[in-house]
C-alpha cells in the first residue's frame, strides 16, 4: 500500500517569538493565496497552555478532565478580541482549543489586522491535500482470496489470541480512528460500534464540511451524521483494531472493544483543519451538532496511519503545531498510535514526517508474515527536526493484512497503515486485562516495548548507532510486540504461581538508558539473590550472587553499547526489566 499523506497545521515555537513586522508572522504559502478574493489560512496565537501537569493524575478520567479544562480555559481566555474582528470583517472561523488557534477563511485587510494583533504567533496556510489511498487489494492473491479463519495470522504473530483464551478481547475499552470515515454497518465492526442506528451523539464525527477534492461527488455528502466511508482505508484500520463479524472472520485484536470514529479526508483530500478537529474530537467527543464536549468519554487510544511529507509543506520549520497537538492528546490519557510510514525503500531516516517523529507519538513499523521488517517499512533515526530520535518504537504485522472494506467485503492490503492498528487492538487488551493501565499511556508504552520479541532485517544498514543486533534499534525499534509476555507481568495471577516464581512489574532501573552506573530498585526487599544480565541475542554477560535491600547499585562501564535483560531473582521472587547501555 502507498503511504497516505496528510498535511499537519503548520507552527513555530511557541516562546519568544522574535518577529519585528506583521508581515514576518504571514508565511509565504498564505502571501502566495494572498491574491484571491477570500482565502483560508490558520491563526496560531503565542499563549499556548502546558497540559503536563496532567501527570499528577493517576486516573484516565481525571487526566482527561485536567487537560479539557485548561484548553479550553485557555482559548476562551485569549481568542475572544480577535474571534470579534473577524466577525467585523465578516470572515468565516473555527475557533480550536487542542491547540490555541483559529481557522479563517477572509480577505487581505483581515489578514493584515490579524497579523498585526500582539496575541498572534504565526498566520499559516490551510491548503488542500490529496492523499494517496489504496484502492485495490494487496498484489498477493493468495492473501486476498484468503476466506474466514480461526484468527488471522498477525493476531497469532503478537500473541493476541493466547489473551482471548483469558477471556481478554478488549471488553470495556474504546478504541478511535480517524482516517477516511467507516462503513459502521459491516458485519465486522456494526456489533462493536458504540452508537447505534438511532444515536450517533459522541459516537462519530465529521469533520468534512463541504467539498475539499476536485471531485464532484461524495458518496457520503458532508456533514454526515453518521459512520460513512468515501474510501476503503479507514474501514481497513478499523477491522484489524475490533472487527470480528461472528462468522469466522475474525480480523481483529480486540473484537470486544467499541470504537468511535472522525472522518478528516473527503475523497481522499483533507486540510490541516481537518485533521486538527478530529484529534480534537477524540480529546472530548461532542454531540452530532458539535455540541456539549465530553472529556470523560474519549477513547482509550487511537490509531493514525498517515504522515505528511516535506514535499506537502512539512518541514522542520512547521512540527511544533503537531506536537503540541499530539503531547495534549497524550497528557489527556489517550494512547496516539502512528504509524512509521512507508518510506524503507530510500533506506535510514526515512522516518521524516509528523506524526510519526514525535516524542509522544507511539510509532509502528511493519513485519511480514516471516517476522521480517517489510522493505517498505520507514527507518530511523529521525533527522527532519534535529532531534534524532530513535524510531521506530515497535513493529507489527503489516503485509498482507486481511481485513474489512466498505459493501461488507474484505481484502489484504500491505502497509504501516495495517501494522498501527494490531498496536492500538493491543493497547485495548491490555487495559482490560488491567484497568488500571486506562490512561497510564507512559506505562502502556514502557511495557510494550519492554516486552517486544527481537526481530531481524534483511539489510545491512546501521542507520545510525544502531545495528540490527542490537536493541532498541532504528529498523524494529525494540522489536515485535508480544502481548503474552505483558500479560504475565500486568496478571501473574493469571499463572500457575505454585510452580513458578512471581514477577513483580515495578523494577526500575536509572538512569536508563546509561553509559555507566545504574540503580537498580525493587519494591520488595531481595536480600540473598542472583542477578543475571543477558543481551538482545540470549547470551548470559555477566551474572554474580549479591545481597541487598531494595537498591542495587552497578557499573556497566565496561558492557558493549546495546539492550539488556537485567534478572534479579531469590527463592520466592524475580525480577526483569530492560535497560539500555549508551
Amino acid at each position: 500500500m502507498k503511504n497516505l499523506v496528510l498535511l499537519v497545521l503548520l507552527s513555530c515555537s511557541f516562546g519568544g517569538f522574535a518577529q519585528t513586522t506583521w508581515q514576518q508572522k504571514i508565511d509565504a504559502e498564505v502571501w502566495a493565496t494572498a491574491n484571491q478574493t477570500t482565502f483560508e489560512y490558520f491563526v496560531l496565537l503565542k499563549d499556548q497552555a502546558n497540559t503536563s501537569g496532567a501527570k499528577q493524575f493517576s486516573t484516565k478520567e481525571a487526566k482527561a478532565a485536567y487537560v479539557f479544562n485548561l484548553l479550553k480555559n485557555k482559548a476562551n481566555e485569549k481568542q475572544g478580541a480577535l474571534l470579534q474582528l473577524i466577525q467585523q470583517h465578516q470572515g468565516a472561523y473555527r475557533p480550536y482549543f487542542i491547540v490555541n488557534g483559529i481557522w479563517v477563511k477572509g480577505n487581505t485587510t483581515l489578514l493584515e489586522a490579524l497579523a498585526k494583533r500582539p496575541e498572534v504567533a504565526l498566520i499559516a496556510p490551510n491548503p488542500r491535500i490529496y492523499n494517496d489511498l489504496p484502492n485495490r487489494p494487496d498484489a498477493n492473491p493468495v492473501a486476498v482470496n484468503r476466506g474466514p479463519r480461526a484468527h488471522e495470522w498477525g493476531i497469532g504473530m503478537i500473541r493476541a489470541n493466547l489473551l482471548w483464551n483469558h477471556n481478554l478481547r478488549g471488553s470495556g475499552v474504546v478504541v478511535g480512528g480517524q482516517d477516511t470515515g467507516y462503513e459502521w454497518i459491516h458485519p465486522a465492526l456494526r456489533n462493536q460500534y458504540r452508537g447505534d442506528s438511532l444515536n450517533h451523539n459522541y459516537h462519530w464525527h465529521d469533520a468534512i464540511h463541504g467539498q475539499i477534492s476536485a471531485d464532484s461527488v461524495n458518496k457520503c455528502g458532508y456533514d454526515v451524521n453518521y459512520p460513512c466511508d468515501d474510501a476503503t482505508h479507514g474501514t481497513h484500520t478499523m477491522g484489524t483494531m475490533i472487527g470480528d463479524d461472528g462468522q469466522g472472520n475474525q480480523i481483529g485484536v480486540a473484537p470486544e472493544a467499541e470504537w468511535v470514529g472522525c472522518r478528516s479526508m473527503e475523497n481522499g483530500w483533507g486540510t490541516p483543519a481537518t485533521y486538527i478537529e478530529c484529534f480534537e474530537w477524540f480529546m472530548a467527543p461532542t454531540d452530532t451538532n458539535n455540541l456539549n464536549p465530553d472529556p470523560s468519554i474519549a477513547p482509550h487510544v487511537i490509531a493514525n496511519s498517515w504522515g505528511c511529507p516535506a514535499v506537502e509543506g512539512c518541514n522542520p520549520s512547521n512540527f511544533s503545531i503537531m506536537q503540541l497537538v499530539v503531547e495534549n492528546l497524550k497528557n489527556s490519557g489517550v494512547f496516539v498510535v502512528v504509524s512509521a510510514g512507508n518510506d524503507g525503500w530510500s533506506g535510514c531516516n526515512s522516518i521524516e514526517n509528523p506524526a510519526a517523529i514525535y516524542e509522544a507519538s507511539f510509532s509502528v513499523g511493519a513485519t511480514d508474515i516471516l517476522d521480517t521488517l517489510t522493505y517498505f517499512s520507514s527507518l530511523g533515526s529521525v533527522t527532519s527536526d534535529g532531534s534524532l530520535r530513535m524510531k521506530p518504537n515497535v513493529v507489527a504485522p503489516g503485509a498482507g493484512v486481511r481485513s474489512s472494506i466498505p459493501n461488507g467485503g474484505y481484502a489484504a492490503y500491505s502497509g504501516t497503515s495495517m501494522a498501527g492498528p494490531h498496536v492500538a487492538g493491543a493497547v485495548a487488551l491490555l487495559i482490560n486485562a488491567k484497568p488500571s493501565l486506562a490512561g497510564n499511556v507512559d506505562s502502556l508504552e514502557t511495557l510494550l516495548e519492554m516486552t517486544a520479541d527481537t526481530v531481524y532485517t534483511y539489510r545491512d544498514d546501521t542507520c545510525g548507532t544502531t545495528t540490527q543486533l542490537v536493541f532498541p534499534n532504528n529498523m524494529v525499534g525494540y522489536g515485535r510486540i508480544n502481548l503474552y509476555k505483558v500479560l504475565e507481568i500486568i496478571r501473574p495471577d493469571l499463572f500457575n504461581t505454585s510452580t513458578s516464581k512471581i514477577v513483580q512489574q515495578d523494577l526500575r532501573i536509572y538512569p536508563n538508558p546509561s553509559s555507566g552506573m545504574i540503580q537498580v530498585q525493587t519494591s520488595l526487599p531481595m536480600e540473598h539473590c542472583q542477578v543475571t544480565i543477558t543481551n538482545a541475542l540470549g547470551q548470559v554477560v555477566r551474572q554474580f550472587d549479591t545481597y541487598f535491600n531494595t537498591v542495587l547499585e552497578m557499573d556497566l562501564g565496561t558492557m558493549s553499547t546495546g539492550l539488556y535483560i537485567i534478572k534479579i531473582e531469590n527463592e520466592t521472587q524475580k525480577v526483569v526489566g530492560k535497560m539500555i547501555k549508551s
